[in-house]
């Protein structure tokens, strides 16, 4: 197996703290939001067979059978399907959708046909690649996640005695659960800027005084006054994850992380559009084919199995699992027909001939048997073929 360098992403809405902690260094100063472990082209691993260092991504392109093992080319292609991340929040991401299978294939050939930059600002779709996530939480995690019963919203809307905010407390009385939700929505995003700010600001103060379950939703106004978001966010469930906690999001379920430290995997894209909480580009014609208006609780999962506690999922692109390693304990042989990647996030557990320090990580090819062992915390990303 290889021992991985990886890249840490600075977006602005980063912790300056969490992922040095992990990793036991001194901060910066400035925000480390995510650290990739995998082979996606914007910042794929690194890793040193004896000839200096060379991308990941680069090592499969040249032998996809070798790293990947046949099952899986045959399945998902030569490259790696997944790409696994720390997740550090230390302000609100944007408020977010990702599209199925189908509709970014769509929108890739769409606007590769019209000549869109790759790297424009206003482009959606940076990939043909679908990009359903899951998040477990290594710290208190908070973020939303799907939208709340309408007519719950409904009520808590109407809880904060805002005028302006009437006419959505109606419609969400008026149509069925999906139209209500979709006719809000759309009318928040597409409502007059200078007036939605008004409101978002009444909604925001009336929010911190009343406190309780408005608290998160006041928040988000000091990272995004008079932002839409603000109000589209007060659609959604707040959920508060535990550490060993997890949430899965399939296309179309509309999120934001807020707060916490985490593992993040998810399918090897970067396909995002944005409903708020953002400076970006939101398109919202674009937005609304993608956001999926079922309502209903997010399901908070808690692994399940022995010695390798599963997280479940509905696709077979990535599989998520973690092993808790007690000093003494019998070591673990990794099952070798798929590649994966082995992170440590706490301890100092032996892989294979590897001793992984917090933060650290390992690809292990297909078709090479590994074993765990030692003591710590290490969670392993795979896929299912």
């Amino acid at each position: 197996m290889d021992r991985l360098t990886n890249t840490i992403r600075p977006y602005a809405w980063g912790s300056t703290t969490a992922i040095p902690a992990l990793l036991g260094v001194e901060p910066t100063g400035e925000p480390q939001a995510e650290m990739w472990m995998g082979a996606h082209p914007g910042a794929p691993s690194r890793l040193d067979r004896g000839a200096g260092e060379v991308s990941l991504s680069d090592v499969i392109a040249a032998d996809p059978e070798r790293e990947l093992g046949a099952a899986t080319v045959a399945r998902f292609g030569p490259r790696l399907p997944f790409l696994l991340k720390l997740l550090a929040a230390g302000a609100p991401l944007s408020l977010q959708v990702h599209p199925d299978l189908e509709q970014a294939r769509a929108g890739f050939a769409d606007e590769e046909r019209r000549g869109v930059p790759i790297d424009a600002g206003h482009r959606n779709y940076k990939d043909a690649n679908h990009k359903p996530e899951m998040i477990c939480a290594l710290t208190p995690f908070e973020g939303l996640c799907g939208f709340r019963a309408p007519l719950e919203t409904a009520e808590l809307l109407a809880g904060l005695g805002v005028d302006s905010l009437k006419p959505y407390v109606d419609l969400l009385h008026a149509h069925p659960e999906e139209a209500a939700l979709r006719e809000v929505l759309t009318a928040v995003l597409t409502a007059d800027r200078t007036e939605m700010a008004r409101t978002v600001t009444e909604a925001a103060t009336a929010a911190a005084r009343l406190g309780g379950p408005y608290a998160p939703y006041a928040a988000l106004v000091h990272d995004y006054p008079g932002d839409p978001g603000v109000i589209a966010a007060m659609l959604l469930n707040h959920v508060r994850l535990q550490p060993g906690e997890a949430m899965f999001l399939g296309a179309g379920v509309p999120h934001a992380y807020i707060d916490g430290l985490g593992v993040e995997l998810l399918a090897n894209s970067d396909n995002v559009l944005r409903a708020g909480l953002t400076p970006k580009h939101v398109d919202v014609p674009e937005l609304l084919k993608i956001v999926d208006f079922a309502s209903g609780d997010p399901a908070v999962q808690r692994p399940e199995g022995g010695a390798e506690e599963v997280y479940e999922t509905p696709i077979d692109e990535f599989r998520l699992s973690r092993f808790l390693l007690a000093p003494g304990g019998a070591p673990q042989l990794l099952p070798d027909r798929t590649p994966q990647i082995l992170l440590c996030t706490a301890g100092a557990p032996q892989a294979g001939e590897l001793t992984l320090a917090p933060g650290q990580s390992a690809f292990v090819p297909a078709g090479e048997r590994a074993e765990l062992s030692g003591s710590g915390t290490v969670f392993r990303a795979t896929v299912v073929v």
